[in-house]
């Protein structure tokens, strides 16, 4: 009986992807990370998310980033994550940036959600074990609570760094005036915040209102999510609405009525990306890395052939003044 092959990373992999520094930190990350927030629950194809995974990685994706609440069911994309790491990734650890967060509702009663130092330590020990991990890279409080003292929940992120469960500690979904407290506390506390990741792309843009300034003058990196408005820049409904797409699926983060107020904004965007040699998608993921202040665009995939499409979109992340022009034109 013969022993299945080993995964081998490729030897080229650094070759294929740019780095950026992090804010003032010493951290470099890959211009494009993978997300797990889809396609890696528990009845997710495991076959399939091991490809994605391998897929990244072998094409200079070292960010792979996670969140307690991933699945479904909740737990699940980290339990996914933590077998693949097992399998395939324990020899190279030390090449990997291990994000995971909490914020969100995850389990029964008043601690298992929000911001609370009870919440944030159990959680984090939890997405340990279920990895299989002693630390992770980046651990993040994913969205603000406005009845937590900021103290408490920051207190919470250095403490974790303290204990060594976490290398580097970011915040998520936080407004700029918010964010600014959150920094000046943790910098005081000595462990400066290392990131920040908002929602954003050519069709959500309130980070452009004061939040990447802030980031900017205080050192902090940037991780925008959702690049592509949740698979609206991107050819897929330009010429109506795929059965097997996310807004027919699933109507929880995308509407068809959603995408219906934006086509005529979409299909002007999709002509500008064709005279630049590049899809939709990839000239979306490109207008957010032409900004300086963006360490790295969070990707998403079902399927290894988007992760290389979207890496195609770091080849060109310059823009004439004309294409950026006409690109406000239409956003406007």
């Amino acid at each position: 009986m013969s022993k299945k092959k080993k995964y081998i990373a490729n030897e080229a992999r650094y070759e294929k992807m740019n780095y950026r520094r992090t804010g003032n930190s010493g951290l470099l990350l890959p211009e494009l990370s993978l997300g797990l927030w889809h396609n890696f629950g528990r009845n997710d194809d495991f076959k399939n998310a091991r490809n994605l995974l391998k897929c990244a990685f072998d094409n200079g994706i070292t960010h792979f980033d996670l969140a307690n609440n991933y699945g479904p069911p909740y737990g699940s994309a980290e339990t996914t994550f933590g077998k693949i790491l097992k399998k395939d990734f324990k020899k190279y650890r030390d090449e990997l940036i291990i994000s995971s967060k909490a914020g969100y509702d995850m389990w029964p009663g008043p601690y298992g959600d929000l911001g609370s130092k009870k919440y944030l330590m159990a959680s984090l020990d939890q997405s340990l074990k279920r990895m299989g991990l002693d630390y992770v890279d980046i651990f993040y409080h994913h969205r603000p609570d406005n009845d937590t003292p900021l103290e408490e929940t920051m207190g919470a992120l250095d403490l974790i760094v303290r204990q060594g469960k976490a290398l580097y500690v970011g915040i998520s979904n936080y407004r700029p005036e918010r964010a600014a407290e959150a920094f000046k506390i943790l910098k005081d506390l000595g462990t400066p915040c290392l990131i920040h990741q908002p929602r954003y792309s050519m069709l959500d843009r309130w980070v452009e209102d004061g939040l990447l300034d802030l980031l900017g003058n205080e050192g902090v990196g940037a991780i925008p999510f959702s690049p592509l408005g949740q698979g609206m820049l991107t050819d897929k409904y330009l010429n109506g609405f795929p059965e097997d797409s996310r807004a027919v699926k699933d109507g929880r983060y995308l509407k068809t009525d959603q995408i219906n107020t934006q086509l005529d904004k979409i299909r002007a965007l999709n002509e500008i990306a064709k005279e630049r040699g590049q899809s939709l998608a990839q000239m979306a993921i490109a207008w957010i890395l032409k900004d300086e202040r963006i360490t790295s665009v969070l990707i998403g995939a079902s399927k290894t052939e988007q992760i290389l499409d979207s890496l195609k979109a770091t080849e060109n992340t310059n823009f004439s003044k004309a294409e950026l022009d006409k690109i406000e034109g239409i956003l406007k």
